[in-house]
């Protein structure tokens, strides 16, 4: 059975809600003709905002979304394995990566999102919620940018933002040439990278300028190469359904007039 990652270097519908490229895709990911879908905004905290956003996101889509906040289970609780294995894709938010870490592991949900994916569960998550699966990510947890280990599900390291943040690349460049962390990737805002098991399989953008780097090091050097993603257009994950009216009351607080439809 296929173990499958899309790590999205900042984008989807926390950071580009009028561009529905990646989100669309993450949905392609499943076989399922309804994917149920659970959003882990653990890394922010829980944000109503982020989970607004979600449901103003997936709620009309061909899909059947939920989320957990970790932060209210006393208000709302559930039966962690049963739910997350029983998921076709998990999408985890961005925020801060070790927070996110040590959080999951209090509840063991990254034994459980180990075992959802090795039976076929699709794992996806941008900022933190991309850096989290591989051996090591450059995170601000702490304020300024420093090497964290990650769940190491992925060989290697990454680091996100590439564009959007300029001060994580200089640390993510000086962490592999020193040996500090192993190669990886650099990826841009917009950009996703695509994982069977632990292969890179295919590279994703949302938008044209959109790009991501294979990092490794040579002596004492990090070296940069390109990969040429490929664009996303477009809905591609079947019709949509009827808006419901607290969605399009949210869509119409968040981005206007345009947001009604």
């Amino acid at each position: 059975m296929a173990r499958t990652i899309l790590a999205m270097g900042g984008a989807g519908f926390t950071m580009e809600p009028a561009n529905p490229a990646l989100d669309d895709f993450i949905l392609t990911l499943s076989s399922a003709r309804e994917p149920k879908v659970l959003f882990l905004p653990t890394a922010s905290g829980d944000p109503n905002v982020q989970i607004s956003a979600f449901r103003a996101t997936f709620g009309d889509r061909a899909c059947r979304p939920i989320h957990v906040s970790l932060f209210r289970l006393e208000q709302h609780p559930h039966d962690l394995r049963a739910l997350i294995l029983g998921q076709d894709i998990v999408y985890v938010g961005g925020g801060s990566m070790r927070n996110l870490l040590a959080i999951w592991r209090e509840h063991e949900l990254d034994v459980l999102l180990r075992d959802a994916w090795e039976s076929g569960v699709v794992l996806a998550g941008l900022s933190a919620g991309a850096m989290c699966w591989f051996q090591n990510g450059i995170t601000r947890s702490a304020g300024s940018p420093a090497p964290a280990a990650g769940l190491g599900f992925l060989p290697g390291s990454m680091t996100v933002h590439r564009d959007g943040d300029p001060t994580r690349l200089p640390v993510f460049l000086d962490a592999i040439a020193r040996g500090v962390i192993p190669g990886g990737y650099a990826v841009d805002d917009g950009a996703g990278l695509l994982f069977d098991d632990d292969q890179l399989v295919r590279v994703v953008s949302s938008r044209p300028d959109a790009r991501a780097y294979r990092v490794q090091r040579s002596g004492e050097r990090a070296l940069q190469t390109a990969i040429e993603p490929e664009l996303l257009r477009g809905a591609t994950h079947g019709p949509r359904r009827d808006v419901p009216a607290d969605i399009r009351e949210f869509r119409a607080e968040r981005y206007g007039a345009a947001g009604r439809r």
